[in-house]
């Protein structure tokens, strides 16, 4: 089984340095494999617990993504990544006071 999710991005800087960082460390907690695609460019998908694929991904702030999770407890890690993502990844998003 998996859970899968689309989310939009809207912190400024996408999934570039630190905010794939955050990313990617997130991901590497989850068991199981972890992945992620940009849907807004066609992208494969790849592993989310590589900092050279999601940057290689070229995500952007307005993207959206897919999140795929295939293991223990992947409906709960889905919804977090997509959780953490949604929040900005440690950056304001548009509408943070």
């Amino acid at each position: 089984m998996s859970a899968a999710i689309d989310v939009e991005v809207h912190n400024p800087s996408g999934l570039h340095a630190r905010p794939a960082a955050v990313f990617v460390k997130a991901a590497a907690a989850i068991p199981g494999d972890v992945r992620v695609a940009n849907l807004t460019t066609g992208s494969a998908e790849v592993s989310a617990k590589s900092i050279l694929a999601v940057l290689g991904l070229g995500v952007s702030s307005g993207h959206r993504i897919r999140l795929r999770v295939d293991g223990d407890g992947e409906v709960a890690a889905v919804r977090s990544l997509a959780d953490l993502v949604a929040g900005g990844l440690g950056e304001a998003v548009a509408g943070d006071a």
